[in-house]
């Protein structure tokens, strides 16, 4: 590696709105963030999932597909 060219690199606390901290690489110092794996809906569980309700099946019949 050149000298010079590159940015610092840092070991960087990330910090998100519901509180919590970690710590990760970056050329940051400090790095604040609004979701992270501790909240984010998809990895909590707390997911909504599309409901169908026959829609595949009246779509099936409605043009004949079997």
């Amino acid at each position: 590696m050149r000298e010079g060219i590159h940015p610092d690199y840092y070991q960087a606390t990330v910090t998100c709105n519901c509180g919590n901290t970690f710590v990760t690489g970056s050329t940051k110092k400090e790095i604040h963030v609004e979701v992270c794996s501790k909240c984010h809906s998809f990895y909590t569980g707390q997911q909504k999932t599309a409901r169908t309700d026959g829609r595949i099946d009246k779509f099936n019949r409605k043009y004949g597909v079997k």
